[in-house]
């Protein structure tokens, strides 16, 4: 709504109503480190799924994720709309399936609530408003892009509140089986992969594809947000540049680069979302 509202086409509009200059620079290089390395963490992704679950060389999954990302990166915004509105209903599907079948079969009997107690990490608070934060650098940039394909306020507003319903089934439906089955898979990189187990074996290969394509979405995002802060005229560059120099990035691990990155751009991302809210009337 903000976007429509104060006519925003990019988020360098969107800067510049938020920040004065000197911050505008260094709040841009951020973002565009964020959705560098965003990028990169999906790439590894992709690499880690394709060696750990369907049995595939590592760099092989790397490869496949670059190639793909960079066909529909030709397609600039449009490319982004039309993929996700293939996939992402796939997705969807997938997630509230395994978590209707499970909660079924094994009830609500939650085996931990120790993310209640706060520790030198945090808690689940510090970790939700962190998660929210780092997801928060890529809205900013992709919503303040938008604007040409909202034809109205009533759009934005239909849009962001089914969005919202949606994301609020899909993270249900992710916490509850991993909340009954947490001792056995709170030690897990991708835990929802060991829990789609129980369904069957075939159907954790079915489970992660699902989740390739989850990370397919997320690095197509993370890609048109730091391709579209280049011009024109320097765009197949930057699209060259972000496909060739994520791999050798992604070669340090899906784990590792999370578990490092996310933290520092989520307590960015808190940062400045409080800043779009308050400053943008």
């Amino acid at each position: 709504m903000k976007v429509y509202h104060n006519k925003i086409e990019n988020f360098n509009e969107l800067s510049s109503k938020l920040f004065g200059r000197k911050i505008r620079i260094l709040i841009d290089i951020i973002i565009s480190f964020s959705l560098y390395t965003g990028f990169s963490v999906m790439v590894a992704g992709s690499g880690a799924i394709f060696k750990e679950q369907l049995g595939i060389s590592f760099n092989i999954g790397i490869v496949i994720m670059i190639v793909c990302s960079f066909v529909v990166f030709l397609f600039s915004l449009e490319g982004l709309s039309f993929i996700s509105s293939l996939l992402v209903p796939l997705l969807i599907i997938g997630i509230v399936f395994t978590s209707i079948y499970i909660s079924k079969g094994e009830g609500y009997n939650l085996s931990v609530i120790e993310g209640v107690d706060l520790t030198s990490k945090g808690n689940f608070i510090t970790s939700a408003l962190l998660y929210f934060g780092s997801n928060a650098l890529l809205i900013i940039v992709i919503f303040s892009s938008l604007l040409p394909i909202i034809d109205s306020g009533k759009t934005a507003l239909l849009g962001g509140a089914v969005g919202g319903i949606f994301l609020y089934i899909l993270a249900i439906s992710i916490l509850n089986p991993m909340l009954i089955f947490y001792n056995e898979v709170h030690h897990l990189d991708i835990p929802m992969l060991q829990i789609s187990s129980l369904v069957g074996e075939g159907y954790r290969k079915v489970y992660a594809v699902i989740l390739w394509i989850s990370i397919f979405t997320t690095a197509l995002a993370n890609g048109f947000g730091f391709v579209n802060r280049f011009s024109d005229k320097n765009k197949m560059k930057a699209i060259i540049l972000l496909c060739l120099s994520s791999i050798p990035l992604a070669k340090i691990g899906f784990a590792n680069l999370v578990s490092i990155i996310y933290p520092i751009f989520g307590f960015i991302g808190v940062i400045i979302m409080i800043f779009v809210l308050i400053k943008l009337p």
